[in-house]
């Protein structure tokens, strides 16, 4: 098939795991034998002089990354403002892609011949704009993969005119798609309450791993002073706060405990704060980003990892963790309880409940033997269903599956404001 995959990150231009999950996809599948070409973006705050539109290939995927447009939008105040007008350029690349008018590498600037897909994916909210006007012009399925929600990264809560914007925008883009993708059960039912009911069918493909890069390691004997590692984004969701409040009763037991917080985000400020009213911040020790050599030594160095999100579509880290042999604490929260179950695959705790954190990291940290055991049983499980090949192969049959329905006008959603109500 001719795939055009449409995301706002891909290799160079990562902001999170969305950014490696359609890089590994697209990769795969092209490894597969399918011609695919990712229409992505140049890197916030450039522009066509300095960072033009290029289209090249890497690793057997055409790559066409669109330059931004002149108005001076900044993505963290402008937000829609500046998805627009990268949905406006995503377009134009698009059109330009089937007109063969794209600018070439070649020594003559040749340009390569039209290009039109079989198919339309589209990742996340962010791209809903270019993606459902290219599946209108190409007159080709859409099917689109909700990541998240803005309704799940807020407790439920779409309040503020912003949060309306984004949830408004996510549920066009899931009425819209002819085929819609999961990444966990709980992700699935997410999207079935807050964009229903007249959906398209929904497909449950988990997120996926490459063995080969996470070497698994065997944990050395706790010492006295026990590693602790979170990895994430340092935003509210994911519940570092949560960590931090439980560390004082993990330091009760283990006294030279520390916290290694690995990870980026617009919380890093307030998060400081919160570990110097827990009197902990002698304990705890910001990294910010790690590349993949980094994380791959954290996590060999680490005797528990700590997973407290309170909003969690994946938890692709866990998977990294298991692979890398290293013991998991993680809440419950969304797909994190279905990666990893209590006592089985590693240790789990209600999503808020900084006791409850502790009590696991205190079940982890006294049964070194126990806590060795749930990691390599961690990793016997990220087996077929969470290979890249597998994954490739499972969405290229939704691909394969889609048809264009017919179109219908949409009324505006209807947007709940308050928490959604308990499964």
């Amino acid at each position: 098939m001719k795939i055009l995959m449409i995301s706002w990150e891909y290799p160079p231009v990562i902001v999170g795991g969305l950014g490696r999950h359609v890089h590994h996809l697209a990769v795969h599948l092209a490894a597969q034998g399918h011609e695919v070409v990712v229409l992505s973006r140049r890197p916030s705050g450039t522009d066509a002089a300095s960072h033009p539109t290029v289209d090249h290939l890497a690793e057997g995927v055409r790559v066409v990354a669109v330059a931004e447009d002149p108005p001076h939008f900044v993505f963290g105040e402008d937000m829609m403002a500046w998805t627009l007008a990268m949905g406006h350029a995503m377009v134009r690349g698009g059109l330009a892609l089937g007109a063969g008018t794209l600018p070439g590498e070649g020594p003559a600037g040749e340009s390569a011949p039209p290009w039109t897909p079989d198919v339309i994916h589209a990742h996340d909210w962010l791209v809903a704009h270019p993606a459902i006007a290219l599946a209108e012009h190409f007159a080709v399925p859409l099917v689109a993969t909700i990541h998240a929600t803005e309704a799940g990264r807020h407790a439920g809560w779409v309040s503020s005119h912003v949060n309306r914007q984004v949830h408004s925008v996510e549920w066009w883009l899931a009425n819209a798609a002819d085929a819609l993708i999961a990444c966990s059960t709980s992700m699935e039912d997410e999207v079935r309450r807050l964009f229903g009911p007249d959906l398209p069918q929904i497909d449950l493909i988990r997120n996926g791993i490459d063995l080969g890069t996470w070497s698994f390691s065997e944990r050395r004997p706790i010492g006295d002073r026990p590693q602790l590692l979170y990895v994430g984004r340092l935003e509210y969701e994911k519940g570092v706060q949560d960590a931090l409040a439980g560390l004082p009763a993990v330091l009760e037991d283990f006294p030279g405990a520390r916290l290694t917080i690995a990870g980026e985000g617009t919380q890093r400020e307030w998060l400081g704060q919160i570990a110097a009213e827990h009197g902990v911040e002698e304990s705890v020790e910001f990294l910010g980003h790690l590349d993949h050599q980094e994380l791959l030594t954290a996590l060999h160095g680490a005797d528990a990892v700590i997973l407290p999100s309170r909003y969690e579509p994946f938890g692709i880290v866990a998977l990294e963790a298991a692979a890398a042999g290293a013991p998991v604490v993680a809440s419950g929260a969304g797909g994190l309880g279905e990666a990893v179950i209590d006592g089985e695959t590693g240790f789990s705790f209600a999503p808020g409940d900084p006791v409850g954190l502790a009590a696991a990291v205190h079940r982890s940290l006294s049964d070194r033997e126990r806590a060795q055991r749930l990691a390599r049983q961690a990793r016997v499980r990220l087996t077929e269903e969470f290979t890249w090949g597998h994954i490739a192969r499972t969405t290229a049959e939704v691909y394969a599956r889609a048809r264009r329905r017919t179109p219908v006008p949409l009324a505006r959603p209807v947007i709940v404001q308050r928490p959604l109500p308990e499964r």
